[in-house]
């Protein structure tokens, strides 16, 4: 079985990845939900995807199709592996993964790549939701 510490360690093959909306090959290029997309189908969890997005996804669409296909988290109960999703401006438009020790990783277009970084109070004040892929061990 998959677990939290199997998501972490496959998010981090995919640091450096070039940002690339709708992208979702590692080390070629991926968008967010591309980086998030690619770790559940490279771990056997994912087997949808979604795409025709634009590069500010509606916020509706993002968090209806992370309810259909992901589990829904209580934000209080999060751990390293799970998924984050955030607003970048009023509605949520960025998903990321939680990291140990605090961080974030997640395909950053300012960064232009996948990169992690601390979960400071500027990123933790837009999380939103937060869902765990299905079928975790742990």
């Amino acid at each position: 079985m998959t677990t939290h510490a199997d998501i972490i360690a496959e998010a981090r093959t995919w640091l450096g990845t070039p940002w690339h909306h709708q992208g979702r090959a590692k080390g070629v290029g991926c968008d967010c939900i591309g980086l998030v997309i690619g770790v559940g189908r490279a771990l056997g969890l994912v087997a949808v995807d979604a795409g025709g997005y634009g590069r500010q996804p509606d916020g509706r669409s993002l968090r209806a199709g992370f309810e259909r296909h992901a589990v829904a988290l209580p934000l209080d109960r999060l751990q390293p592996g799970d998924v984050l999703m955030m607003r970048i401006r009023r509605d949520p438009q960025h998903v990321g993964i939680l990291g140990p020790g605090g961080t974030l990783i997640h395909a950053h277009s300012g960064a232009g790549r996948v990169v992690e970084i601390p979960l400071d109070d500027r990123w933790r004040d837009r999380i939103v939701a937060a869902f765990a892929y299905p079928g975790l061990a742990d």
